[in-house]
């Protein structure tokens, strides 16, 4: 079929027959990437870049239910391979729908590569209505990425998208994007149009001087206190981490994006409630404080209540989050996995106070069980029920929901790294979908907490995981409506209750309908005995929780985290 000028038409195109094609090279150029899954949604401006992907084989291509999503799942699998995830979308209303995922990768800094499709070159700029028209795709998709790109010729496509995909991941790592308009993705290039792999990613080294001071300023520390964020786990430096930790017995405290920086068993981590007394006191009577990878973010922080009042060295990648919260004695610009490298081989002994440790670990042990006693029996039981059937490399997902922020995002231990994700913008909905892509990409069971509310988002996706089989065990907590909320609305607005209570579906036969299996629990017991069946299983599961049935927490930590 061919539009009214001989080109390809919104329905299709003459068939590509021999010879490659501009989507032929975008195929091409993913595999020099080294990528193996590709998450999206088909649409006619992107039908010659699948096509391409399927034919000359070696991806997969994982089909969700809607942009959004795609996203969100090439952003799972990012941060739990640590490598480029891609999604890909039509232009126009579906770019459009991109943009939800795309503020969540920017937030979190995760490497996502989103392609998708333009108008014809022809056609682009002169607004004549052309289906799926978006002249201002472009800006659009440049407020929430490092850079975007268009497509001119059909012969650059391969060498823009590797670009793309390397600016991804380069420094701080980010959501990059590229349009390829369809004519361009259906056109023949020359034989000799080569798609060469991407150029190494340099791995920048803080300076001497700044090195050998941070380096002083450790060694001569005696209550020295490290603080992991989530840069650790996307630069891969918790090896050296832990071989600095160990070496110099120097206590962990993580952000919550830095979970799993050290394994949560390891005697020298204290875990993500350092803003949680007593485990406060020590972060604030640290006379050394290294800081890997940490934005200090709102809530670890309590809001930048919690002082910070010994000598802080920062290090990372980007070096405009120096001074934003907490002024640096020390800045140290550069990788973390480098400059972890660099301090412990400069670093030849400590002077750590023999009781600093000690004092360090029994703080952590009580701000931990202060806030598990919080919690109530029922919630307490459901903690240690997923750790003790999900394996230590199991991944672990949260929405924005009360039993996250309750205890999923602090109090179950997270026991290996890349293996704790949720939605650092703090937005509603993504779990699932981040869900998917991390067990695509991670290959093992991985548990998402939903909310009822959340779920709602991104529901379509249960239809995803059950055409994928991807092992994922989907945890839907009902209290008929927006559980945080009430909260907030009932502490602010004398009781007032108004649109938070939600008509929910029969999550069951809803999860059923779609193809993955679910059944229904009230009480802490049923829910120990319906995780363990999941957590063996191979695929996809639904278990809804009767989140009223429970025994109430004795403090709901959502009204708190949202009011500070």
């Amino acid at each position: 079929m061919t539009g009214p000028d001989g080109g390809p038409g919104p329905g299709g195109a003459e068939p590509c027959g021999h010879g490659r094609t501009g989507g032929d090279l975008v195929a091409e150029a993913l595999r020099a990437l080294g990528v193996e899954h590709v998450f999206g949604v088909a649409s006619v401006h992107n039908l010659p870049i699948l096509d391409a992907i399927h034919r000359l084989g070696g991806i997969t291509v994982v089909t969700t239910r809607h942009e959004q999503a795609a996203v969100h799942a090439a952003d799972g699998h990012a941060r739990v391979t640590g490598r480029l995830g891609v999604a890909l979308a039509s232009t126009g209303p579906g770019t459009a729908n991109t943009m939800g995922g795309l503020f969540e990768a920017q937030f979190a800094g995760s490497p996502v590569l989103l392609l998708t499709g333009q108008v014809e070159i022809r056609y682009y700029g002169r607004s004549k209505g052309y289906l799926h028209e978006a002249e201002q795709q472009l800006p659009m998709l440049r407020t929430l990425t490092r850079e975007a790109w268009t497509v001119r010729r059909a012969q650059d496509a391969g060498e823009t998208v590797v670009a793309a995909g390397r600016a991804a991941v380069t420094g701080p790592p980010r959501p990059t994007a590229v349009e390829i308009p369809i004519d361009l993705q259906y056109a023949r290039v020359p034989d000799t149009v080569e798609v060469a792999g991407p150029a190494p990613v340099l791995r920048p080294v803080p300076p001497e001087d700044r090195l050998r001071a941070a380096a002083d300023l450790l060694a001569g520390a005696a209550r020295p206190l490290i603080w992991a964020g989530g840069g650790v786990l996307s630069a891969g430096a918790w090896p050296g981490l832990r071989r600095l930790v160990d070496r110099l017995e120097i206590p962990v405290v993580t952000s919550v994006q830095g979970r799993g920086a050290l394994p949560e068993d390891h005697p020298l981590c204290l875990g993500p409630l350092a803003a949680v007394p007593p485990l406060r006191g020590i972060v604030e009577d640290a006379d050394v404080v290294l800081a890997v990878g940490a934005r200090f973010q709102m809530y670890t922080t309590d809001q930048w209540r919690l002082r910070i009042g010994g000598r802080l060295i920062h290090a990372d990648a980007d070096a405009g989050v120096f001074g934003r919260t907490y002024p640096p004695e020390v800045a140290l610009h550069g990788d973390a996995r480098e400059t972890l490298r660099e301090l412990d081989g400069r670093v030849a002994t400590g002077a750590a106070d023999p009781g600093w440790t000690a004092a360090a670990r029994r703080a952590a042990a009580e701000a931990r069980e202060t806030s598990l006693e919080a919690l109530g029996p029922d919630h307490r039981a459901l903690v240690e029920s997923i750790r003790r059937s999900l394996p230590r490399d199991g991944v672990i997902v949260r929405d924005s929901t009360v039993p996250a922020y309750a205890w999923g995002d602090r109090l179950l231990p997270i026991l290996a790294a890349r293996t704790s994700l949720h939605p650092a913008s703090a937005a509603i909905g993504p779990g699932l979908p981040l869900a998917l892509g991390a067990a695509v990409g991670g290959g093992r069971r991985t548990v998402v907490v939903h909310g009822d509310g959340g779920i709602m988002l991104s529901v379509g996706e249960l239809a995803a995981l059950a055409q994928a089989g991807a092992p994922v065990t989907v945890l839907v907590f009902n209290d008929r409506g927006y559980g945080v909320l009430r909260d907030v609305q009932s502490a602010t607005f004398d009781g007032a209750r108004n649109d938070v209570d939600l008509h929910t579906p029969d999550f069951v036969a809803l999860a059923e309908a779609m193809g993955v299996p679910g059944e229904r629990v009230s009480g802490a017991a049923a829910f120990d005995e319906a995780f363990a069946r999941s957590a063996a299983g191979t695929g996809p599961s639904l278990i809804e929780i009767d989140l009223t049935a429970l025994a109430p927490m004795k403090r709901r930590a959502g009204r708190q985290r949202l009011l500070g």
